[in-house]
């Protein structure tokens, strides 16, 4: 007899949770009843606030307003990364991570050629400014489009920095009123399992038992469900990635006119890094660290001299971080999204583009039948793990590429024992050629070619060109870098700075699209 899906129990709220329900709800309007069970006791972790522009669709896809986006969660544009002191640890030290690709990419691959004229001219510009107008636009403080540019649409690709904590609560209204989700303000007492091994029900403290066909851990660190009911081991990935705390902070302005930086701030210190991320009224900041490298007071007192007087008297938050993932991340009748799969450091923020893409599987391959869902979970489980494995490899290219040595933890993450073979694997090819789609065959990868690219040249990693046939379209190279420069002209005069637009878009809203 088949046994047909049509109950969904996510237990946790937060971002993971909410995000989650929101995904499944909006694409199976009908036919499946979607609970969300919360605890009013457990708080939500709250400093994942940098996104992928991945979140613009995921948002658009559920039904939400950019305009509401913006005037409810605090939030602001976010063209990428920089960052500072990663390579010499100097003040003149930084690179960008812009989300927009190269110019011409990937038909055009312009990486070569900048090498070569980079090796003739010293003060060649670097390579995302080169072969990208975001650099130059994220340096003047500018917004990705204009208010008269529509909802999700820019000028150039962007992603967004958002409040954690209004965002949840943003997302919890808009399924609970618009896409139907029954929401259970309880905690769960106890996780009651069949004679088969699937999980029944979860008992709650006031609400009784809560029965479903499937049921989605969003219980965070713990992994209630997971973890300690279903027994999927922890799967300890710190041999590569060293960061296991961090301190955060909440910075306030100096007033409410200062300017909002349009990129995400990572600052290389002795022993991790700080995060600082600008918001409409606040930025959020914390340092990133290795216990095993430093203590806690060692790396306030950076944290401490990085935010200078406002945060004098702040207190900043310790949060310890698991550096790893479960063995699995659906078994039997029940799945992981989000702290309770696992969690790496928020290098690129990738702790809520995995929650949009688990969610996202989750909706899109939803078996029909429990008989059919051990063939959708084996295809969960494998592409979930190559995503963990490609950014565990990705963070770490940052890692080995630094010529720090002021402390063991920069020497260390470049020991080549902490290395993944994966990764040894594409560096040896990369000594020949730039990274490209040929290195990349997954449909399931995290980061593109060109990613690879800013964070290898822009870390001052030299590819041996002499091999490659460069003369036969010198001029297309030298099109696609002129026309780079002609959308830089273009851009930074035209662009808006980041407040300003976003004050816009608070009062007048953006065109619908």
């Amino acid at each position: 007899m088949e046994r047909p899906i049509r109950s969904i129990c996510i237990v946790g709220g937060g971002t993971a949770g909410w995000l989650t329900a929101a995904i499944i709800a909006a694409r199976h309007a009908s036919g499946l009843e979607t609970t969300l069970v919360e605890s009013e006791t457990i708080g939500i972790i709250g400093v994942g606030e940098g996104t992928w522009p991945t979140m613009r669709s995921t948002l658009k896809k559920v039904g939400i307003s950019e305009t509401d986006f913006f005037r409810e969660c605090n939030a602001s544009f976010k063209h990428g990364a920089k960052f500072a002191r990663w390579v010499t640890g100097e003040a003149s030290d930084f690179y960008y991570h812009p989300l927009m690709l190269p110019e011409g990419f990937p038909s055009f691959d312009l990486a070569p050629y900048w090498m070569k004229y980079s090796e003739a001219q010293p003060q060649a510009p670097s390579f995302s400014n080169a072969v990208c107008f975001q650099e130059a636009v994220c340096e003047l403080g500018l917004a990705p489009k204009l208010i008269t540019t529509p909802e999700y649409a820019g000028v150039a690709n962007y992603a967004y920095h958002l409040d954690a904590g209004r965002f949840a609560g943003f997302i919890r209204d808009h399924c609970v009123k618009k896409l139907g989700v029954r929401h259970i303000v309880d905690d769960v007492t106890e996780v009651i399992r069949d004679d088969a091994g699937d999980i029944d029900s979860v008992q709650t403290r006031k609400s009784g038992r809560l029965a479903a066909d499937l049921f989605v851990d969003a219980s965070g660190f713990r992994s209630l469900l997971l973890g300690e009911t279903m027994g999927v081991p922890f799967v300890d990935r710190s041999d590569v990635l060293f960061i296991d705390r961090a301190l955060a902070l909440q910075v306030p302005y100096d007033d409410e006119r200062s300017d909002i930086v349009p990129y995400t701030v990572s600052t290389a210190q002795k022993h991790g890094w700080i995060w600082d991320i600008g918001l409409q009224s606040r930025r959020g900041v914390g340092y990133v660290y290795s216990s095993n490298h430093t203590t806690a007071d060692a790396t306030l007192g950076e944290l401490r001299a990085y935010v200078g007087d406002r945060g004098r008297d702040l207190q900043p938050r310790e949060i310890k971080i698991a550096c790893g993932h479960r063995q699995v991340f659906w078994k039997g009748n029940c799945v992981a999204v989000g702290l309770s799969g696992g969690f790496l450091e928020p290098l690129e923020a990738s702790a809520l583009v995995l929650i949009e893409l688990s969610a996202d599987m989750i909706a899109t391959m939803l078996p029909a039948t429990r008989e059919t869902m051990a063939i959708v979970a084996d295809r969960y489980n494998k592409t979930t793990q190559y995503r963990w494995d490609r950014i565990i490899d990705f963070l770490k290219l940052h890692y080995i590429l630094s010529r720090r040595t002021d402390s063991a933890f920069w020497i260390d993450n470049r020991d080549p024992a902490s290395i993944p073979q994966s990764l040894k694997d594409q560096m040896a090819l990369w000594r020949y050629r730039a990274p490209g789609d040929q290195d990349f065959t997954s449909n399931c990868e995290m980061f593109p070619a060109a990613s690879y690219q800013y964070v290898l040249f822009g870390m001052g990693f030299r590819t041996d060109i002499r091999h490659q046939p460069l003369d036969r379209d010198i001029g297309g190279a030298q099109r696609a870098f002129a026309q780079n420069e002609t959308l830089k002209a273009r851009w930074t005069k035209a662009l808006p700075r980041n407040r300003e637009l976003i004050d816009k878009i608070k009062a007048l809203g953006l065109q619908k699209i």
